[in-house]
């Protein structure tokens, strides 16, 4: 079965962008991995309207990719905050690897407006492919796809 012949309808990638490939959703995740926890933060840094955000973080939350944990401020009503669960920060290296694209080829003259540096060393991140037994860094042409075990024939 090769590619053309192979059913998108199960397709990871495309589940993947159904749960986070909306722009808004996407930069709930980068102010989340940056600490950023209450509404009220995220609409205020982000410019986006109640509804918008409200429905973004509704959706991270019963894809189980942010959880709320509640809080109160002395004299005001419960509140909750927004923390991303084990499966949200799973998603660090594709925000990485957005960020990386972009730094290369978005970023201003004077260079990325956020760097993301090893806190033991001091030295910048990125984000690599690499084969799983120990080969090392690829690049695109050592790579190849195959029908995995749920692949399907198109109809």
């Amino acid at each position: 079965m090769i590619w053309l012949e192979t059913s998108t309808e199960n397709c990871t990638v495309q589940r993947t962008l159904d749960l986070i490939g909306e722009k808004w959703s996407l930069l709930v995740l980068r102010d989340a991995m940056n600490g950023v926890r209450r509404f009220d933060d995220f609409r205020r840094h982000m410019g986006l309207s109640e509804a918008v955000l409200a429905d973004r973080l509704r959706k991270l939350v019963a894809a189980g990719i942010l959880d709320t944990v509640p809080y109160r401020e002395p004299g005001r009503r419960t509140r909750h905050e927004y923390r991303l669960t084990r499966k949200g920060w799973d998603l660090w290296p594709v925000m990485i690897a957005l960020k990386q694209w972009g730094d290369r080829y978005t970023a201003d003259a004077e260079g990325p407006p956020l760097e993301v540096r090893h806190r033991d060393c001091g030295e910048p991140v990125e984000a690599v492919v690499v084969c799983t037994a120990d080969h090392g860094r690829l690049e695109p042409r050592q790579a190849y796809t195959k029908p995995g075990a749920s692949a399907h024939t198109a109809t």
